[in-house]
């Protein structure tokens, strides 16, 4: 009787979900209708596939690509050449129709291309030290003799290595300084004979004598000599440096360490008076070793320049230490361009005179803007009055101001107003941002040669909600600096906000079945400090692969809770709404302060596969723990999942913790102490300005407090794993060059808090509407 319930059960399933395959049944015979070779002419082969074949772990086959000169149509989805299937169901009758240009013509088999990759190929290995590389290529048709399918088939041999490493060079200090002093990175003994790593070195070989005083000294003039007529597969090397030319006087420049005599400073709201008229006579101010050109006032302190100066005067000429004074005017944001540049006092002088070339900015801009905004997938409109001063106590200080409106479509179930403007809010903020560090200068030096900011920021909100109105007043004071190109550090000592709730709608509380949440509601303050720290290779405008690295941790009310034990505070007591026991905590400012610690990471990775597919995979943990004065998280620092930036097959707040499922109609406000999330994404472009995306995403919250009192709410490691949800789905991204609207259509694949099936819903059950999501969202997920 089972067998014979379960096939029935199955044969239902099949017939209730029938229609999904009928679907993709007649894509598929869409797509296909077209023949891929209807643009290929008779002679010619269509270009199928593009192998590389590579005996060699140690060669890289991602790199060995790029060197092909033919490759074949683009494939989404690993199969579907799309853009190719876009130009063959164009009409021949249309050269220049939106289909072929929007589309990608078919990729013809091209003997000379195959033959010239065959060459790049073998020079790319010889290149990396394979000097007994064999390269060849094999082309096979098929299909009636319409298509080919090349491959590349590399055989390395044995790679060279360095053997005995000598130096040539014909000036002896620099033979000595050389040999003392330098530490070579590739030029090792042993390593792999790489002429791309040498030419790293020769880079190495130029800042090494260029930050010892020889301004002079270029990369032409160094070189290397190999020889290979030893025994084994050895190049014995030979690194020399070479003159440009037999003039004594180019050769006396150039073996001559300079130090730095002066610097000339010119400050201009346009051009420096190098590039305009030098009929305009500019004023001078002159300190020890530094002139400062300017017309007008000065509107800086001079003492700003002097101390972003990373150059000491009198000491040997570093190009490192140019670099870093650049970046760190760079940092300012307050010129259109910077120009460094160098000029010897009189040609046999080892002295050099340094000019600092800048055009200001503007120094105050006012802008009006409107944007959408997307807070936890609920989207808006906001518009926003900006104020800057970019040079407000003349140095270098921004001053930002923002008078900001907005409204946003709030889901909420109590108050049917779904698709409605139903939260309005209305705040100033203020920014100032001091380029310099503002405390012990012990504590300036350990941040090293970077330009630290001293950050301030206040602000007031009132936001009012359909369950709830309340306003959140801030004060902020931190510092952020760069410790490298892409890492970023961000240290608030103070992150104070306190927060007053009023005008609660009856509906939405007793909406709220769980005590433990509702204690969550209520006036607070938080008093905390934390960290960030960022690390970030995408580039903005360009295609690349990237890592994204976000770790963020913060504590909030110790000491607050110090200084009430130290001062003997009167606690308030009163009773515990959950029943487990009394409550007694302390005030400040006539407010009860949270105290907590919390911490999380985020880790993204963004692999760019061609121009038109990448694949971005992101890990979120977090986790907070509140105890001492506020044993329950504020609302607004506990974790939730689902909507359009978690796990999009549930909506925002709906999911968790744990097994919980919350009653029916109750208001989605999912939270909990702990989130655990992963998502991963293949986007594929399809015409210039819609990308699709198909994605699944993993994860739940859970509580860590005891007096959360929802089933199945609580983590435990044992178990966790098995309360993962599970969803997947596709969406499209609309690319309109200054903001990307996403919509997600997400389906779910196991529900932690179905008891059925384990959870598992595809398959094992007919789908509803209430197991398919459609969010819509600005920007990307993740």
């Amino acid at each position: 009787m089972y067998k014979i319930n379960s096939v029935l059960k199955k044969n239902k399933l099949y017939r209730n979900n029938g229609y999904f395959f009928g679907i993709i049944a007649a894509m598929l015979l869409l797509f296909s209708s077209c023949s891929t070779t209807r643009y290929v002419g008779d002679g010619d082969y269509l270009l199928n596939k593009v192998k590389i074949e590579v005996d060699n772990k140690e060669v890289d086959r991602e790199e060995l690509k790029t060197f092909l000169r033919q490759r074949a149509n683009t494939r989404i989805l690993g199969f579907f050449r799309f853009h190719l299937w876009l130009y063959n169901i164009s009409s021949k009758k249309k050269e220049g129709g939106w289909l072929k240009r929007t589309g990608e013509s078919p990729q013809i088999f091209n003997e000379s291309l195959a033959v010239q990759s065959r060459d790049q190929l073998t020079q790319y290995l010889f290149n990396k030290g394979f000097y007994n590389a064999v390269v060849t290529y094999e082309a096979n048709t098929f299909e009636a003799g319409r298509k080919i399918n090349l491959r590349y088939n590399i055989n390395t041999g044995e790679v060279f290595r360095i053997g005995n490493i000598s130096y040539r060079i014909p000036f002896s200090p620099l033979d000595s300084l050389l040999i003392k002093e330098y530490e070579p990175v590739y030029l090792k003994r042993a390593n792999r004979f790489d002429l791309d790593r040498l030419d790293y070195e020769r880079d190495n070989l130029v800042n090494f004598f260029r930050n010892r005083g020889y301004y002079y000294f270029t990369k032409p003039m160094i070189f290397f000599e190999a020889d290979t007529l030893d025994r084994g597969n050895v190049a014995n090397l030979i690194t020399g440096i070479e003159l440009p030319g037999d003039n004594k006087q180019d050769s006396a420049r150039i073996f001559r360490p300079y130090s730095i005599n002066h610097y000339t400073w010119s400050v201009f709201g346009d051009a420096s008076p190098l590039e305009g008229s030098m009929s305009l006579i500019p004023d001078t101010i002159r300190l020890p070793g530094n002139t400062f050109l300017y017309r007008g006032d000065m509107s800086y302190n001079l003492k700003l320049f002097t101390r972003l100066n990373r150059m000491e005067q009198s000491k040997l000429f570093e190009i490192g230490k140019t670099e870093e004074t650049f970046t760190a005017l760079n940092r300012l944001r307050q010129f259109r361009f910077i120009n460094i540049y160098f000029q010897p006092v009189h040609p046999d002088s080892a002295l050099l005179n340094c000019i600092i070339d800048m055009a200001q900015l503007p120094r105050q801009s006012v802008s009006f803007d409107i944007e959408g905004t997307n807070t936890s997938g609920n989207l808006g409109v906001a518009g926003n009055i900006n104020y800057s001063h970019r040079n407000l106590l003349r140095g270098a200080e921004t001053l930002q101001m923002k008078l900001k409106g907005a409204m946003e479509r709030q889901q909420t179930i109590v108050s049917n107003e779904s698709f409605d403007f139903n939260t309005r809010e209305i705040g100033l903020e203020s920014n100032l941002i001091l380029p310099r560090l503002l405390g012990p200068a012990t504590l300036f030096r350990s941040f090293g040669n970077v330009l630290p900011k001293s950050l301030f920021s206040a602000g007031f909100n009132y936001q009012r909600r359909p369950d709830y109105t309340r306003t959140i007043s801030s004060v902020k004071f931190g510092y952020e600096w760069m410790t490298s190109e892409n890492k970023r550090n961000i240290l608030n000592l103070l992150d104070f906000n306190m927060v007053n709730l009023s005008r609660f709608n009856p509906d939405f509380l007793n909406s709220i079945y769980d005590l433990y949440i509702k204690s969550s509601f209520t006036d607070h303050l938080i008093m905390a400090t934390n960290y960030s720290l960022i690390y970030n290779t995408q580039e903005l405008r360009t295609r690349s692969s990237y890592y994204y690295l976000r770790f963020f941790t913060e504590s909030a009310g110790n000491l607050l809770n110090l200084a009430s034990n130290l001062i003997d505070t009167e606690k308030v007591f009163e009773s515990d709404t959950t029943g487990l026991r009394p409550q007694e905590y302390y005030k400040f400012l006539n407010t009860r302060y949270a105290q907590y610690v919390k911490a999380d990471i985020e880790i993204r990775r963004g692999l760019m596969i061609d121009r038109f597919n990448s694949v971005v995979g992101r890990i979120y943990v977090g986790v907070g723990l509140p105890y001492g004065n506020f044993d329950v998280l504020p609302f607004e620092k506990k974790y939730f999942t689902g909507g359009a930036n978690g796990i999009r097959a549930w909506q925002v707040r709906s999911l968790g913790p744990g097994t919980y499922q919350a009653p029916p109609r109750s208001y989605p406000n999912q939270s909990g102490d702990i989130k655990i999330e992963g998502n991963l994404e293949y986007r594929f472009r399809l015409i210039r300005y819609l990308e699709s995306a198909l994605f699944i995403d993993a994860g739940n919250i859970w509580a860590i407090n005891e007096k959360d009192n929802r089933p199945g709410a609580q983590f435990y490691f044992g178990s966790f794993y098995k309360q993962l949800a599970l969803g997947t789905g596709t969406g499209f991204r609309f690319d309109f060059d200054y903001f990307i609207f996403r919509l997600d259509l997400g389906l779910k694949l196991r529900d932690p808090a179905q008891s059925e099936n384990n959870g598992w819903i595809p398959g094992y059950r007919k789908l509803n509407g209430n197991d398919f999501n459609l969010s819509f969202a600005i920007g990307y997920p993740f």
